[in-house]
């Protein structure tokens, strides 16, 4: 067991950190609320042209490796970015944020295909299942209800992962999966991604 000295030990730690700790809880903040007005305004401000192929990004970490026993989903958009009612066909993506201290964090989101817009999304810093199932569940409170519609994603682990699967069952939503290793078959998700981090980073 540890000592009597132990707990001075952590409370002098804890103090030393704590200028770090503000430092990223105010980074976090900031990046929070650029969010939530984008989320706001997405209708008007965020809209990605129709018919966009790639869009150029900088380099990204590899979290987008599945696991061998990865579930899999047929491609139910076919590169077909289109929908004639919104909250039919939505596309979910996660990308990376880097913040100025040299930390990241991760941006789960999930973008009506039809209206362009934000309708869920999540941040953490680390990534879990619960990023993208908790982005779901945002876009969910948004609609109201998401029964029938279709989400598609990357091979991201999250998105294969039984965890999400389950959510997409709960919300009676139909999960579709893009080719592996083709950015093009989610490139509306690529190109909101994109705006988003010219436009708040």
């Amino acid at each position: 067991m540890p000592g009597p000295g132990h707990r001075p030990l952590q409370l002098f730690y804890w103090g030393k950190t704590a200028p770090a700790r503000a430092t990223r809880q105010a980074a976090d903040a900031k990046l929070t609320a650029k969010i939530r007005k984008v989320h706001q305004e997405s209708d008007r401000d965020v809209r990605s042209p129709q018919g966009h192929g790639r869009a150029p990004r900088g380099r990204r970490t590899r979290e987008t490796i599945p696991g061998p026993a990865a579930a899999k989903a047929p491609d139910l958009i076919g590169r077909d970015f289109t929908a004639e009612a919104v909250n039919t066909k939505h596309v979910g993506d996660i990308t990376c944020l880097p913040l100025a201290n040299g930390t990241f964090l991760y941006l789960a989101t999930a973008i009506d295909i039809t209206s362009r817009r934000l309708a869920g999304w999540a941040l953490a810093d680390q990534l879990r299942a619960e990023l993208v199932v908790d982005a779901l569940a945002a876009a969910e409170r948004t609609r109201g209800s998401l029964t029938g519609a279709i989400i598609h994603t990357d091979h991201y682990a999250q998105h294969t992962s039984a965890a999400f699967a389950a959510a997409c069952v709960k919300a009676s939503v139909r999960q579709s999966m893009s080719t592996v290793g083709s950015s093009a078959d989610n490139a509306l998700a690529e190109s909101f991604n994109a705006t988003f981090k010219r436009e708040t980073l």
